[in-house]
């Protein structure tokens, strides 16, 4: 984290050209599974939209690095063997990234690949189901979840003019299971990694 840290703060120093933008998108879950000796159900987070800003810093013309905020308004559930319940929640993405642009900045269409690490809060923001639909399997409870986060994926911007771009990616958050929001029942297993699939759309201004 620290050495991402120093990119983006040695880019901010010497870059020649920074951004700052703000994009909106839809985050679709690939969630994981509790099992227990009565049998297994799904776990995981809804599927909802989601938005964000992006500050960036891009200090050749090739590569440039990256601030990502992203808010997703999924709530954090339980399904299986005819229980459906949910708690309304959401997360928070923080992420430090890296841009590998495949034309140079001076083109007007540039498409490019990122990945980066940071954190993401997985909040609640209602109270637990009472009674709790499924406990000898697992609850569902009012913690707050801070995981360590990976970022993978690209897009392609476009100049629509100078100074504002156009922005279209594709990215995939991954998290290990948050075992102390979701909790299994003792003695049961819960597997998965968390993969929050997100296409998003925005605009940017350069500078």
């Amino acid at each position: 984290m620290r050495f991402w840290l120093g990119i983006v703060l040695t880019a901010a120093a010497f870059g020649q050209q920074r951004e700052i933008g703000a994009d909106i998108g839809y985050g679709f879950y690939r969630n994981g599974s509790i099992y227990s000796a009565e049998g297994s159900v799904d776990a995981g987070i809804r599927n909802r939209f989601a938005a964000g800003i992006d500050l960036g810093y891009e200090f050749s013309k090739y590569v440039s690095g990256q601030f990502s905020y992203l808010y997703h308004d999924g709530h954090p559930f339980l399904q299986g063997q005819g229980v459906k319940a949910d708690i309304q929640g959401q997360s928070h993405a923080l992420t430090l990234e890296l841009l590998f642009h495949f034309q140079p900045r001076e083109h007007r269409l540039r498409p490019f690949v990122a990945g980066g690490a940071g954190a993401k809060d997985y909040v609640v923001a209602g109270p637990e189901p009472f009674p709790q639909p499924i406990p000898q399997i697992a609850i569902l409870t009012t913690n707050d979840v801070w995981k360590t986060v990976f970022s993978v994926g690209g897009g392609v911007t476009y100049l629509l003019r100078a100074h504002m771009l156009l922005r279209a990616e594709f990215r995939d958050y991954l998290t290990t299971f948050p075992r102390q929001q979701i909790v299994p029942a003792e003695h049961n297993t819960a597997r998965g990694v968390f993969e929050q699939f997100t296409p998003l759309f925005g605009v940017s201004y350069t500078f």
